[in-house]
Parts: C-alpha cells; sequence; structure tokens
C-alpha cells in the first residue's frame, strides 16, 4: 500500500488480509459467539484538553467506526460481551515494579491536574458512555498493556464461553496489540478494526497493522466487518 499526503493512517493504513487469514471463512468466525472490547477510548485522548488530547484522536476517525462496529455488534445475537476498557496515565496507586515506576512518572512530568480532573480523564468518551449498558463490564487496566492480568476480564471470557474477541480502541501499537497478542496466547480469536484504532500518531498505524495483521490477528475496516457479519454462511 502506498500512503499519500492526507490519507496517512486508519482506514488508509489498514493492509490487504495476510495469506493465512484468507484461508478463513471470516463471515462465519464472526458469527461465533464473541465479545466486543473497547480499549482507552477516554476522554483523556479524544477531548482536546485531556492530557493526551494533543493527539487529537477524535478527528481521525476511530469513534465513529468505532460506533458503527458497537452498533453492529450489539444487533448480531451472537456477541455475549461487552467490555469498556480504560487506562489511566496517572497511576501512582497501580502495581508497579521500578521500570513501571519510572515509566510511569514519566508519562506525567510537567502535568499540573487535580484529582477532578484525573477523574474527568479517565471517563469514558461522552458518545460511547451514552451506548454503555447495564450488563457491560467497565475497568480500567493496571498491567502495562494488557487487561488480561489483574483485571475481571478472563474470568468474563471464560464465565461466557466467549470464542472471538473484536477489539477497537488505542493504542493501536501498545494496549491493542498487547491484548491481540495475549487473546492469541489465550486460545481466542481476536480481529482488530483497523479503522476504529490508532496510534499516537497517524503514520505510525501503518507498520502496527501490518504487524498485527501479519503475525497475530486479522485487521478488518469497519465496514468489512458489518459486511461479514450480514454475510450468509
Amino acid at each position: 500500500m502506498t500512503l499519500t499526503q492526507g490519507k496517512i493512517g486508519g482506514i488508509h493504513a489498514i493492509p490487504e488480509l495476510a495469506p493465512q487469514w484468507k484461508k478463513l471463512n471470516l463471515a462465519e468466525i464472526v458469527k461465533r459467539r464473541a465479545a466486543f472490547v473497547s480499549i482507552s477510548q477516554n476522554k483523556c485522548l479524544y477531548e482536546s484538553d485531556g492530557a493526551l488530547g494533543h493527539e487529537n484522536h477524535r478527528q481521525r476517525g476511530s469513534l465513529p467506526a468505532t460506533i458503527k462496529t458497537l452498533k453492529a455488534a450489539r444487533n448480531a445475537g451472537n456477541f455475549v460481551s461487552f467490555n469498556w476498557i480504560g487506562y489511566n496515565i496517572f497511576r501512582r496507586s497501580d502495581p508497579q515494579n521500578i521500570f513501571d515506576k519510572a515509566q510511569y512518572e514519566t508519562w506525567v512530568e510537567g502535568l499540573d491536574v487535580t484529582e477532578e480532573k484525573i477523574k474527568w480523564d479517565n471517563e469514558l468518551v461522552d458518545e460511547l458512555q451514552e451506548l454503555v449498558e447495564p450488563d457491560d463490564l467497565q475497568f480500567h487496566e493496571c498491567a502495562l498493556q494488557t487487561a488480561f492480568i489483574g483485571t475481571p476480564f478472563p474470568l468474563e471470557l471464560a464465565r461466557k464461553r466467549v470464542e472471538v474477541i473484536v477489539f477497537t480502541g488505542v493504542h493501536l501499537d501498545w494496549c491493542i496489540e498487547g491484548n491481540v497478542r495475549l487473546a492469541r496466547d489465550n486460545g481466542y480469536l481476536p480481529i482488530v478494526i483497523g479503522d476504529a484504532t490508532g496510534c499516537e500518531k497517524p503514520e505510525q498505524e501503518a507498520a502496527a497493522m501490518e504487524r498485527i495483521n501479519n503475525i497475530f490477528a486479522p485487521v478488518i475496516s469497519s465496514d468489512d466487518f458489518v459486511k461479514y457479519l450480514e454475510q450468509p454462511i
């Protein structure tokens, strides 16, 4: 894929399916017992006055693609688990070793924030919060890059006998990739909705999607996800 000026990242960075995924019937796979997972789609990253608001994710397309994906999953009877996983960059109370402590402190150096502002930063962005339902699971990661350690997430998936996990959110090359790797190692079938994700910078997304797609999981668009759900098998 050639990325031209003005067409970098997001939908433009989604690669062709890797050869191994072309052997699969993805229309059949997305209809198995499934979980929808949104990661780090917090005000911190989507609002201009968020701690990471300079990344400008609100203007980069991941939010409408996530909503499209979520609505399609809600309408599909096989999606039995909906998960909203936050990521707090203010991590003073999280478990940490000396590497973690040095890294977490560096993230917030120079930020003068109140507890009220930290709470606001960690809230799910309004457009998604409006779509949360009472039985959905909402929690924060407490490991560096995965929800599979130290959270209710593994038990949620096991109790509901989930097989397929559909991921949206940020950061693509951090929490999304980390969770996809753990999902594969725990026996799940992860699928990444490429235009519903994002890296810190748009120009980083093509390489991240290519790496994930080549090794760990299919990376598809929200339109293709809807198409697969609607396609007869």
